[in-house]
């Protein structure tokens, strides 16, 4: 790392005690950022790096709420106002029991790059909560989100900060969320939140965005190499919303996705994996993925482990941040490991990146990789804005174009700074440049 940013960067780990993850994702975006200061002396003379670590706000506040047994529960929730420099801030929410106040700075944080690819006018910042939606009723998830709004709505609005949803926020709790924001300030205001249900307000594509994209920008890295999708044997670590659309959409490109994964194990399924049925399981009955393996037969469920030990020409990490290391990634190479496309928030390890990075795998990041999700959602903004709604095909038009992007600007960025093919120092840089800019542009603030 530069000297000049190695010193930047102890401070900010110094300041910010105890928060591995965001250690991790500033660390990491520091590293690519020694030749912009070198063409650049006056990001270092107006302090925009330090600026850029230090979110404009940070939010955090009780969430009283009551079970089905009438027994009082206490939460804690966060929204992290990162930058605005290009935009209202935006990101997603994340209800899990991982959830502390490190994880949504680091979200955060690669939220300000990532919003900065897309091209759209949007700022970066996250939130959520340590509460665990999993087995608990629709009546419960209901009161926790109407008390969590009764807090929050008073810190958004689709021209301040318009959040979504993240891993254990989905469709059905976008609804309570935003139900109790208009109950409160008596207006249909769409554009407060994105990835709302199509009949009122929501986008068509918008589910499957983070997904398709993912595949879509691993697909343009396949074609440098002269290949694609097609014939490829998938991994995909995951079975949310985010690795069932990446699945479908390597499927539909002529991959065959073998295996997937949750919590409690992963599946293999050597014919391909249906996505209808895993649908079924895991978006309606909510069940665990070992229920995939007893519907469906040919198929095996291993308890525990990971799904990295599968072998693979193409992996996707779909499931959660730091869950692919250095073991993994090296057996993956030995395996014979084309592309990596990381469709969650930081899901390979540094150690692991390094790995891919010396073996010549193409490697996609998240800020880069997973970027439609959030683009899309500004195309939700786009069509509340003006009252309107696009259909399917207009709209998935429209993400293949950003993430196509995407891939250009990353490429373009490695090749102008000398690293070729370094789509993480690419995606560093590319979104860096923008957010700088227009900070330099709006004076000290």
């Amino acid at each position: 790392m530069d000297a000049r940013l190695e010193a930047i960067r102890d401070t900010v780990l110094a300041r910010n005690p105890g928060e591995a993850e965001f250690h991790q994702a500033v660390t990491e975006v520091f590293e690519s950022l020694g030749p912009v200061h070198d063409r650049h002396p006056e990001f270092l003379e107006a302090a925009i790096l330090e600026r850029l670590c230090e979110p404009e706000r940070q939010i955090i506040f009780r969430v009283p709420w009551t079970d089905d047994e009438g027994r009082v529960r206490i939460n804690r929730g966060f929204r992290v106002e990162f930058n605005s420099a290009l935009g209202p801030y935006k990101g997603g929410l994340r209800f899990h029991p991982s959830v502390y106040l490190g994880i949504v700075k680091f979200l955060g944080f690669e939220q300000i790059f990532k919003n900065a690819l897309t091209g759209m006018p949007i700022g970066g910042g996250k939130g959520g909560s340590d509460f665990d939606p999993r087995g608990r009723s629709d009546a419960e998830v209901m009161r926790f989100c109407q008390s969590f709004m009764t807090e929050l709505y008073r810190h958004i609005g689709e021209y301040t900060d318009v959040p979504a949803g993240d891993i254990g926020v989905g469709g059905r709790e976008i609804g309570y969320l935003f139900g109790q924001y208009k109950r409160i300030t008596n207006r249909y205001e769409s554009g407060v939140l994105t990835g709302k249900g199509i009949s009122w307000g929501g986008s068509l594509v918008r589910p499957e965005a983070t997904g398709f994209g993912t595949v879509i920008f691993t697909q343009e890295m396949l074609k440098t190499r002269g290949t694609s999708f097609d014939g490829q044997r998938v991994v995909v670590s995951g079975s949310g919303n985010v690795a069932i659309n990446a699945v479908a959409k390597a499927q539909s490109l002529g991959a065959t996705v073998v295996a997937c994964s949750d919590s409690s194990g992963y599946i293999v399924d050597p014919a391909g994996i249906d996505v209808a049925l895993l649908r079924q399981v895991k978006e309606v009955d909510r069940a665990r993925l070992k229920e995939y393996s007893v519907r469906r037969g040919g198929v095996s469920y291993v308890e525990g482990g990971s799904v990295w030990d599968v072998d693979a020409t193409v992996a996707l990490p779909c499931a959660t941040q730091n869950e692919l290391d250095g073991d993994a990634a090296a057996k993956l190479v030995r395996n014979g490991l084309l592309a990596v496309g990381e469709g969650a928030n930081m899901p390979s390890t540094r150690d692991a990146v390094a790995v891919f990075q010396d073996a010549g795998v193409l490697f996609g990041p998240g800020k880069a990789a997973n970027a439609g999700g959030v683009a899309t959602s500004a195309l939700e903004m786009q069509q509340n804005a003006s009252r309107d709604s696009w259909s399917f095909e207009h709209t998935e038009a429209r993400l293949t174009e950003i993430m196509v992007g995407i891939h250009h600007s990353c490429a373009a960025t490695a090749d102008e700074y000398g690293d070729p093919g370094n789509y993480v120092l690419g995606a560093n840089i590319g979104g860096f440049v923008k957010v700088a800019d227009a900070m330099l542009a709006q004076g000290l603030i």
